[in-house]
């Protein structure tokens, strides 16, 4: 495995500012940082620029007292600013070659990948984990991808070996196993956790699940 791409194994709960959610990004941060999850990824689609930075900011500070890898998407500018870990990267956002050197140096890279051909492209570019999917449809963002499923999930293993793949999209907690027999190092999960009776006993059920299959 790329040994840098090894911090980011595991469950990623991704936070963000959709108005379907009673708490912000920052509050369902420290739920999961309460539960001591490996990293915790920032996705703003609605809020400034100053928002956006302004909320990094306090996500990175409590994750560093947990231990947690904190990822920004899409935006290099705003982890850098906020000194996050990594900044993880859509298909349509800067692709990682147009990020400067001295700021590579800074920052780990996450790739976005939906397709077989996206996923090739990506073994060619200087990037530490690979995520993918939807694996089973996701209902907190718009994707013009349908399902992917385990058999593609598993090539996606494959072809993105030996960067970690990160599997993504509308995973519950019975999956887990699924997601392990099929080759993902990782996976990221919001609605299920961000709309249970308990955020952070969720995070913590997804840790144990993965932990020990």
């Amino acid at each position: 495995m790329n040994e840098r791409g090894n911090d980011y194994l595991g469950l990623h709960v991704l936070v963000d500012d959709d108005p379907r959610w009673d708490c912000s990004p920052v509050e369902q941060a420290r739920k999961a940082c309460s539960a001591q999850v490996p990293v915790v990824q920032l996705r703003v689609k609605n809020a400034t620029d100053e928002q956006c930075l302004k909320w990094a900011k306090e996500i990175r500070a409590m994750t560093r007292i947990s231990n947690t890898r904190f990822v920004v998407n899409d935006r290099f500018d705003i982890a850098l600013l906020a000194e996050a870990d990594a900044v993880h990267l859509g298909q349509t956002d800067l692709p990682p070659a147009a990020i400067p050197a001295e700021f590579r140096a800074r920052l780990a890279i996450g790739r976005s990948t939906h397709t077989e051909a996206q996923l090739k492209t990506a073994r060619s570019e200087d990037v530490d984990y690979v995520a993918f999917g939807p694996v089973f449809g996701t209902t907190s963002k718009e994707s013009e991808f349908d399902a992917r499923g385990l058999e593609a999930l598993a090539l996606a293993a494959e072809l993105a070996s030996p960067r970690p793949l990160i599997a993504i999209g509308g995973i519950q907690l019975s999956d887990v196993s699924d997601l392990r027999d099929s080759g993902a190092a990782g996976f990221a999960v919001i609605s299920a956790i961000v709309e249970s009776e308990d955020p952070t006993d969720a995070a913590r059920a997804f840790i144990l699940a993965f932990d020990h299959e």
